[in-house]
């Protein structure tokens, strides 16, 4: 367990909570620790466990009235709740509810499913400048702008670019990992893109080649919100793209191109196993590259390291 937690990087009291609490008890696999079926169990108890609920029912009583007899905006019902009762949720939580209750089957929604036709608009409104953008509560951020220079020329390996796959629903489905000289890629299974999560995943597959790992580009995702942790545990120097600028990670862009002719948009990732990922990453990585005079990433890289 004290080795698990030194590559892992978490406290071996934790690996050994983790263990008893997500060993089956029963069944064909009793007395045995899977890590598929512990994220199932953590998910579940997460469904589960009581929340603190800040939209009330009382503040729900209130937006009904304000929206239905005195024909206000959400914007105008954030306004007037704060005043009259010093803490209200902001206008976008208000149109999230609204949209959510239109297209919900819960009976409790029933009653809420037309209110969207009180607003002005009949179309779901698009987010402002004004509002909080999430990417900001990024910490330790460096723009790409910073990243030297030799990492464009790509004659060294070492330096990544990270990105995440989504498929069906825009459900988070790969972790991709390329390394830019050599175009040698790594995939990981992924059903969460809860930044914890991502940087365990991350650390686990870079653990063999952390000596190698220069620098990691990354996108401006929330699921990388602790890349400095990564970066300190790697030894290694993080950067990320400007934000909406696809260009800036071209090279993990272009393979991701090719991974969805495995595996398109619509693909259930659900009923995909680890070892049907693992062929498509060997396969990828013995694809001849027309840059490289036909030669495979593996070939290329495998030159490079020694």
């Amino acid at each position: 367990m004290q080795q698990i937690a030194d590559v892992v990087g978490v406290h071996k009291s934790t690996i050994s909570r983790e263990i008893s609490r997500n060993t089956a008890k029963r069944g064909r696999y009793a007395k045995q620790y899977r890590a598929s079926d512990g994220q199932h169990k953590t998910m579940q108890r997460h469904k589960t466990k009581a929340k603190h609920i800040r939209f009330t029912d009382t503040m729900k009583r209130k937006v009904r009235k304000w929206l239905q007899v005195d024909n206000l905006s959400p914007e105008l019902i954030w306004a007037r709740g704060k005043s009259q009762m010093g803490d209200f949720v902001s206008p976008e939580t208000l149109y999230t509810w609204i949209w959510d209750c239109k297209f919900s089957n819960r009976r409790e929604d029933r009653q809420d499913k037309l209110l969207y036709q009180t607003l002005k608009h009949g179309k779901r409104r698009k987010r402002r400048g004004n509002y909080k953008n999430n990417r900001g509560t990024i910490l330790h951020r460096v723009w790409i702008d910073k990243r030297p220079k030799i990492v464009d020329k790509r004659n060294r390996i070492g330096d990544l670019e990270v990105d995440l796959m989504l498929t069906k629903n825009r459900r988070p489905a790969l972790l991709v990992i390329i390394d830019r000289a050599t175009l040698k890629i790594t995939l990981e299974k992924i059903d969460s893109k809860d930044s914890r999560y991502i940087a365990a995943k991350i650390k686990r597959r870079l653990a063999k080649q952390r000596h190698l790992v220069k620098t990691i580009t990354f996108d401006n995702d929330q699921a990388f919100a602790l890349h400095w942790q990564v970066g300190k545990w790697l030894g290694a120097k993080t950067y990320f793209t400007r934000p909406n600028c696809s260009q800036d990670k071209g090279t993990i862009e272009n393979r991701i191109g090719v991974i969805r002719r495995f595996y398109p948009k619509k693909t259930d990732m659900s009923l995909v196993t680890q070892k049907e990922i693992k062929t498509v990453e060997r396969l990828l990585n013995n694809r001849p590259i027309r840059k490289f005079n036909y030669q495979t990433p593996k070939e290329v890289f495998d030159r490079m390291v020694s």
